[in-house]
């Protein structure tokens, strides 16, 4: 599907970063349009990327980045803009594809994505689910812009909000682990500079080796926890407050969390 002209639609976190998907995947900065309320955020965007402002008439592919309880009052307004049959692709946690489809109609195919903050740096997960009115070179052409970022894997979108609870929050619970190790670590005399270096590179290579090893990470935990060692002291701390159950509850709150959005009428 040749799509050349591509506007993003909220320009947080999340659109800045398509922003990066974009140009990874070969587009011009010159043919990415942003739409923003926040006009120094428009020119920071337009100064940094060489993206442009303005009309959404002539893009051929829309991606929706704006919050959650904001995307009713965005499509209505975007809505006389739209053209024929445009691709959208939508970022929104818990909107479900059938809710845009209600608003738009006909007028555009939908394919939804749960994707995260690493596609600032080429590491992004993107999950994808499809529309009822979607066409497999959307779903293919999808696929390509965000493979440039990452990796990405398409399913049903019933399993999106597990996704959200997986993936698409899932760099918050790493950075809020790192950022306890650090901590620890100067509780335990190191210098900050230092214990940075230990704990971000220790995530990465442990982030690795289950990615490379060809071994499952409960192999890997065990392989590297010997009896009556210094690891298995650690373990044997986060066991006593039943760690498995903490993160179960915490990804059910994020899942019942996107539920809950997908639930939101707009006034």
């Amino acid at each position: 599907m040749a799509i050349s002209k591509v506007a993003i639609v909220g320009a947080g976190v999340m659109g800045e970063a398509m922003i990066h998907a974009l140009i990874r995947s070969g587009l011009a900065s010159s043919e990415i349009i942003i739409r923003e309320k926040r006009i120094d955020r428009v020119e920071e965007l337009v100064k940094n990327y060489g993206v442009k402002s303005g009309s959404l008439e002539s893009a051929q592919a829309i991606i929706l980045a704006v919050k959650p309880q904001d995307f009713e009052e965005t499509l209505e307004e975007v809505l006389p803009e739209l053209e024929e049959e445009v691709l959208l692709i939508s970022i929104l946690a818990g909107i479900q594809s059938s809710r845009i489809e209600m608003i738009l109609g006909e007028k555009v195919r939908v394919v939804r994505v749960m994707s995260n903050s690493p596609l600032l740096v080429g590491a992004g997960m993107s999950a994808i689910s499809v529309g009822k009115s979607a066409k497999l070179e959307d779903v293919s052409w999808v696929e390509n812009l965000f493979a440039a970022s990452g990796a990405t894997l398409v399913v049903n979108e019933e399993l999106m909000d597990a996704v959200t609870a997986t993936s698409g929050s899932g760099p918050a619970y790493f950075f809020g682990f790192v950022e306890a190790m650090i901590e620890g670590a100067v509780q335990l005399g190191l210098d900050e500079g230092d214990a940075k270096i230990l704990a971000t590179q220790t995530l990465i290579g442990a982030a690795k080796m289950v990615s490379d090893s060809g071994k499952n990470a409960k192999t890997l935990r065990e392989n590297v926890t010997s009896p009556k060692g210094t690891t298995a002291a650690a373990l044997s701390v986060f066991s006593s407050h039943n760690w498995h159950e903490i993160v179960y509850k915490a990804m059910t709150a994020a899942k019942e969390k996107a539920i809950e959005l997908s639930q939101l009428r707009h006034d």
